[in-house]
C-alpha cells in the first residue's frame, strides 16, 4: 500500500491543528522561547508523515521505542564490553561501523571510506 502524501493540515481533522492556536506565542517571543510554535511549524512542514491508520494498514512502524533504545544494542552492546576502554577517534570509528551495519549500509560505508 503506498503511503499518502497529502499534508498534515490536508488530512488531519480541523480540530486538531486548531487546538494549537489559542496556545501560540506572541510573533514578538523569539522562535527559540516559543515551543508551540515550533511543534505547529514542525507538523505543517512535515506533509504526509502523520498518516497514522494508512502506515498502521502498511504494516509500518509508527512508535519512537525502537530508535529510542538502539543505543543500547548499536553502540553499547560493543563499546561497554567488560574491561574494554576506547580512545575517542577509535571509539567513533566503532560507532561509524556499528551505525553502517546496524542501518544495512555496511557496503556502502566502504565503498565511501575507499572514494
Amino acid at each position: 500500500m503506498k503511503i499518502s502524501q497529502a499534508g498534515f493540515c490536508a488530512g488531519c481533522r480541523p480540530y486538531r491543528r486548531a487546538a494549537l492556536l489559542p496556545f501560540q506565542e506572541a510573533d514578538s517571543i523569539p522562535s527559540s522561547e516559543a515551543p508551540v510554535r515550533q511543534c505547529f511549524r514542525y507538523i505543517t512542514n512535515r506533509p504526509g508523515q502523520f498518516n497514522y491508520q494508512e502506515a498502521i494498514a502498511a504494516n509500518l512502524p509508527i512508535g519512537s521505542g525502537e530508535v529510542e533504545s538502539a543505543h543500547r544494542y548499536v553502540i553499547q552492546k560493543r563499546l561497554k564490553l567488560p574491561g574494554a576502554w576506547w580512545l575517542k577517534d577509535n571509539a567513533q570509528a566503532m560507532l561509524n561501523l556499528r551505525t553502517a551495519r546496524a542501518n544495512n549500509r555496511w557496503d556502502y560505508y566502504w565503498d565511501a571510506l575507499a572514494a
